[in-house]
C-alpha cells in the first residue's frame, strides 16, 4: 500500500509538471526548447480606457455644453476672435498690396515725401519728386496705407501732394498728358518753379492742420534755400548785414504766395467738410483734417486752470524727455533704414512687398493680441470726466469712439479704444477724456506704437510720421499727468499735459520749432499755450541735436543728398575760395565750332560751361571796345592768383601727404616749370604776354599735349559769362549757327519762349541728329549766355562764399581773379560739410 501511494504521488507530480504553462515555467525559472513558441508575458498591467460616468463628471459635461453654447451665440452676433482676426488680417494685408504696388510704380511717392521737398527747396533736382504720377500714386496710396491699419500719418503726404500741385498748375502743360499744353511762357525756370513748389508745401500743411500760417512758416523754416532760420529768431525789422534789397523783395513776395495759398487752402477744405459733414454750406466748422478739439475749463469750476507757472518746470523735464525718446527713435530707424538700403533694395523689387505685408501682419497681430490680453474692461457706468467735467452716459447711447472689444455689457476695452480708432480720434481722447485709460494701459500702448510706428517708417508705402508722433507722444503726456494726480496729488489739467507731450515727442523727432509752435497753436485754437509749447520744442531740439539730427535730415544723407546747412562752421573760414573751387575747367568760347560743342556736350556731364576768350584780338572783337580788367596793367601782381599758381600751389601741398602716389603725382609737372621759376621773372607777366599769342589748343574739344608746361595746360581765360547745357542743346537742335564766310549777324535767333519752351525736361544731346548739322558752322552764344553771373574773389572766406551760394540759390558760382580771368568754379559739390571738412584736414596737414 505504501509503494502504491507512493507511486500516486509521483504520478500526479509529474503531470503536474507536464501541465504547466510556458509564463509559470517562466517564474520558476524553467524554460522549454528553443523551438517552442514565446507566449505574451501576464507582468504587464493594462490601461482602463473606459469612462466614469459619475456625479463629478456629469457636471463637466454641463460646464462645457454652457461654454460652447456661449462661444456659439458671441461668433454669431459679435464674431469670434478668430474669424475676426482672420478677417482684419486680409482687409489690412489686401490694403497695403495696393500701397506698395503704386509705390512700385513710382518709387519717389515712397515716405512722407517732405525730405524730398526739404531737397527741392534746398536747390536739390530729385527725378520725378513732382511729376504726375508721382502726384496720383502718392495720393492713392496714402489711403491705402492708413486704411489697412499702419501706424502712419497722412499728412506728410498731403504736404508732398501740395508741392506737386504747385509746380505743376503754373505750367499750363503737361508731360503726361500731350494734350493738355496752353501757350504760356511764363514760370518756366527753376527760380519760379521753387517759389510755387515752396507755396504748394505751405498750403499741404495749412490743410492738414487748419494752419495757414503756420504752414507759411513750414516752408520758411523747413524749405527755403534763401531763408536764414537765424533771421526768423531776430526782432522784426532788423536786418542781416549780407542782406540784399534784392533778396528782401524776394522773401515778401514769397511770403505773400505762401500766405495766400495756405489761406485759400484752409478755407476751401473748411468749406467743403462743413458742408458734407454737417450739410451746412459756408459754416466754416472744420478748419482741418487734424483737429485737436477745444481746451477749455468747465464755467462752474473756478479752481480749473489750464496751466501754471509750477507746470512749466514740469514742461521742461517732459522736453528733455521728449528729445531723448526722439534722438532714441531716430537712432533705430536709422539703423532700419541702413538695414533696408543694404539687404532689402539691392532685392527684386516684390522683396519690398512683401517687407510691407510683414509689417502689415505683425502690425494687426499685436494690437489684436495686445487689446485682448493686456486691455482692461473699464465700466461705462462711471462717468467720464472731460476735464473736470462730469458727463453721465445715457445706457443705451454708447460713445462711437469707445470699443466695447469683446468686454462684457456696459464696460470697455481702453487699449482697444486707443488701437482701433483713427489716430486722429485717439489723439482726440488722450487731449479730452480725463480717467478713461489706466497707467498700464498708456504705458504699453506707447512702447507698442513707438516700435511698431519706428519700424514702418521706412517701408515701400506712402507715409507720415506727424500724427503718430503726436499720438506716441500724448500717451507718454497722458502718462506723465496720471503719475503726477496719482503720486503727487496734483490738480493739473491731463489735456495739457497731454499736448505738452506731443509736442516734446514730435519735436524730438523731426527737430521743428518756430512753424510746429504756431501749427499746435492754430490747431488748438489755444493761444496761452505759446510759451509753454515753444519752450518745450526748444528743449527737446536742442536734447535732440546733442545726439543726432533730425529725422528728415537723417533720411537725406542716409540718400546722399548733397543738402547744404543753414551756414558753415566758424573753423571753415579758414579756407578760402581758392581752396574749395575746382581749377580743371571744361569752358566754350563766345563763337565756337559745333564739332567741339557736340564733343564737349557728349563727352562732359558738366550742366554750366564759362564762355572765355584767350587773346586780346578776341576780346576786342566780343566787347566792342570796351576796356578789359584783365588788360589793366594795375593789377600786373605776382599776388594775383592764376589757374597755372593754384595748380602749381596744389602740387606742392600734396609733397606733404602721407601717400607716396599723391606725393609723386605733379613731380613732372613742377619739374617743368622749376628752372623758370629760378629766373626770377614776373609768372603774371609771362602768362599776359604769352595771352596775346595765338595758342595750340583752338578748340576746347582738344585734349592738352603732354609737352605743354603747366602755364599752357592751365593757360589765362578771361571770363565773360555762363551758359548752360540745356542752352547749348537748344541752340544745336534748332539749328542757331552761321558759316565761316558769314557774318554772326546772319545766325537765326531764338525768342524765349523757344528758348524755355521744353522746361523742365530739356532734350538732350544723344537725342541730335549729327547728319543734320555742319561740324564746319559756327554758333555765336553770346546772345544766349548769361553775361553778369554772381562771381567771387579766389580770396574770399568759405562762409562769405556759402552764404551767397545757399542765399541766392546758386548751381554754379565762378571764381575770378582780379584781372577778370577765371581761374575756378564752386559748385554745391564743393559746398558740402562732408567735402569742406576734408578739405580742412588737407589744410591742416599742408601747414
Amino acid at each position: 500500500m505504501a509503494c502504491c501511494g507512493n507511486c500516486l504521488c509521483c504520478h500526479c507530480c509529474c503531470r503536474d509538471e507536464e501541465t504547466r504553462t510556458p509564463e509559470e515555467l517562466t517564474i520558476l525559472g524553467e524554460t522549454q526548447d528553443e523551438e517552442d513558441e514565446i507566449l505574451p508575458r501576464k507582468d504587464y498591467e493594462s490601461l482602463d480606457y473606459d469612462r466614469c460616468i459619475n456625479e463629478p463628471y456629469v457636471e463637466v459635461l454641463e460646464e462645457m455644453n454652457n461654454k460652447c453654447v456661449l462661444a456659439v451665440e458671441e461668433c454669431s452676433e459679435k464674431g469670434c476672435l478668430a474669424l475676426s482676426l482672420l478677417e482684419l488680417l486680409a482687409f489690412n494685408m489686401m490694403f497695403i498690396f495696393i500701397a506698395s504696388v503704386l509705390v512700385l510704380i513710382e518709387p519717389v511717392a515712397a515716405g512722407s515725401g517732405i525730405p524730398e521737398i526739404k531737397s527741392y527747396l534746398n536747390g536739390v533736382k530729385i527725378p520725378g519728386i513732382v511729376r504726375l504720377r508721382t502726384f496720383v500714386c502718392k495720393a492713392i496710396g496714402v489711403l491705402f496705407t492708413v486704411s489697412g491699419g499702419l501706424f502712419v500719418g497722412k499728412e506728410g503726404p498731403m504736404i508732398h501732394s501740395g508741392a506737386i500741385v504747385g509746380a505743376g498748375l503754373p505750367q499750363f502743360q503737361s508731360i503726361t498728358f500731350k494734350k493738355i499744353n496752353f501757350d504760356f511762357p511764363y514760370f518756366r525756370s527753376d527760380r519760379d518753379k521753387r517759389d510755387f513748389v515752396s507755396a504748394g508745401a505751405a498750403a499741404g500743411v495749412a490743410a492738414a492742420f487748419g494752419a495757414p500760417i503756420g504752414g507759411t512758416l513750414f516752408s520758411l523754416e523747413e524749405g527755403s534755400s534763401f531763408w536764414n532760420q537765424a533771421l526768423t529768431w531776430k526782432v522784426v525789422g532788423q536786418r542781416s548785414q549780407t542782406e540784399t534789397h534784392a533778396n528782401t523783395h524776394t522773401q515778401a513776395i514769397f511770403l505773400s504766395l505762401s500766405l495766400f495759398c495756405s489761406m485759400s487752402a484752409t478755407f476751401t477744405l473748411n468749406f467743403f467738410r462743413s458742408g458734407i459733414n454737417y450739410n451746412k454750406w459756408g459754416s466754416f466748422q472744420l478748419p482741418g483734417l487734424l483737429n485737436f478739439g477745444e481746451f477749455k475749463c468747465s464755467d462752474g469750476d473756478k479752481k480749473c486752470h489750464l496751466w501754471t507757472a509750477v507746470d512749466l518746470a514740469f514742461f521742461v523735464l517732459m522736453g528733455v524727455a521728449g528729445g531723448l525718446l526722439g534722438a532714441f527713435f531716430n537712432c533705430i530707424n536709422k539703423r532700419l533704414a541702413k538695414y533696408r538700403m543694404r539687404h532689402v533694395h539691392p532685392k527684386a523689387k516684390f522683396v519690398r512687398v512683401l517687407e510691407s505685408l510683414l509689417v502689415a501682419m505683425v502690425t494687426t497681430v499685436v494690437i489684436f493680441v495686445a487689446s485682448m490680453t493686456l486691455g482692461e474692461c473699464r465700466d461705462l457706468a462711471s462717468s467720464i470726466t472731460n476735464n473736470n467735467t462730469t458727463v453721465s452716459l445715457n445706457e443705451d447711447v454708447i460713445n462711437s469712439t469707445i470699443r466695447q472689444f469683446f468686454c462684457p455689457n456696459k464696460t470697455y476695452n481702453d487699449m482697444a479704444t486707443l488701437f482701433f480708432n483713427p489716430q486722429e480720434v485717439a489723439i482726440h481722447q488722450l487731449f479730452h477724456q480725463d480717467g478713461t485709460f489706466s497707467p498700464v494701459t498708456l504705458i504699453v500702448f506707447f512702447v507698442l506704437y513707438f516700435l511698431l510706428a519706428c519700424w514702418t517708417y521706412g517701408v515701400s508705402v506712402p507715409s507720415g510720421l506727424f500724427v503718430p508722433s503726436l499720438l506716441c507722444g500724448a500717451a507718454f503726456g497722458r502718462l506723465v499727468a496720471n503719475l503726477l494726480k496719482i503720486n503727487l496729488g496734483m490738480d493739473i489739467y491731463s489735456g495739457t499735459f497731454a499736448l505738452i507731450g506731443a509736442a516734446a515727442f514730435l519735436g524730438g523727432v523731426v527737430r521743428m520749432t518756430i512753424s510746429l509752435t504756431v501749427i499746435l497753436i492754430e490747431s488748438t485754437n489755444e493761444i496761452t499755450y505759446g510759451l509753454p509749447i515753444m519752450i518745450t520744442l526748444m528743449v527737446a531740439k536742442w536734447t535732440g541735436d546733442f545726439f543726432n539730427k533730425g529725422i528728415y535730415d537723417i533720411h537725406i544723407h542716409l540718400r546722399g543728398v548733397p543738402l547744404l546747412e543753414w551756414e558753415t562752421e566758424v573753423e571753415m573760414d579758414k579756407l578760402t575760395a581758392s581752396d574749395i573751387m575746382e581749377p580743371n575747367l571744361t569752358y566754350v568760347y563766345p563763337h565756337t565750332r559745333i564739332q567741339s560743342l557736340v564733343s564737349i556736350l557728349r563727352t562732359t556731364v558738366y550742366h554750366a560751361f564759362p564762355v572765355v576768350t584767350e587773346n586780346r584780338d578776341n576780346e576786342r572783337e566780343f566787347m566792342k571796345g570796351n576796356i578789359l580788367i584783365s588788360n589793366n596793367i594795375r593789377f600786373k601782381k605776382a599776388s594775383v592768383l592764376t589757374r597755372a599758381g593754384e595748380q602749381r600751389r596744389r602740387c606742392q601741398s600734396m609733397k606733404s601727404y602721407p601717400s607716396s602716389e599723391l606725393r609723386n603725382v605733379c613731380d613732372d609737372q613742377l619739374a617743368a616749370v622749376v628752372p623758370a621759376m629760378e629766373e626770377g621773372q614776373d609768372m603774371l607777366q609771362q602768362m599776359l604776354e604769352r595771352r596775346h599769342a595765338p595758342y595750340p589748343n583752338l578748340y576746347p574739344d582738344q585734349s592738352p599735349s603732354e609737352e605743354w608746361t603747366m602755364e599752357e595746360r592751365f593757360r589765362p581765360l578771361t571770363f565773360h559769362g555762363i551758359i548752360l547745357r540745356s542752352q547749348l542743346v537748344n541752340l544745336l537742335i534748332r539749328g542757331v549757327c552761321y558759316a565761316e564766310n558769314q557774318s554772326s549777324a546772319t545766325q537765326p535767333r531764338l525768342s524765349y519762349a523757344e528758348m524755355t519752351e521744353d522746361y523742365p525736361r530739356f532734350p538732350d544731346i544723344h537725342d541730335l541728329d549729327l547728319a543734320l548739322l555742319n561740324p564746319r558752322m559756327i554758333v555765336d552764344v553770346t546772345s544766349y549766355m548769361n553775361p553778369s553771373p554772381y562771381t567771387v574773389s579766389p580770396n574770399t572766406h568759405v562762409s562769405q562764399v556759402f552764404n551767397l551760394f545757399r542765399t541766392m540759390g546758386l548751381r554754379h558760382l565762378p571764381v575770378v581773379n582780379a584781372v577778370g580771368e577765371i581761374v575756378g568754379i564752386i559748385t554745391r559739390h564743393n559746398l558740402t560739410h562732408e567735402f569742406l571738412l576734408g578739405k580742412l584736414r588737407q589744410h591742416y596737414i599742408t601747414i
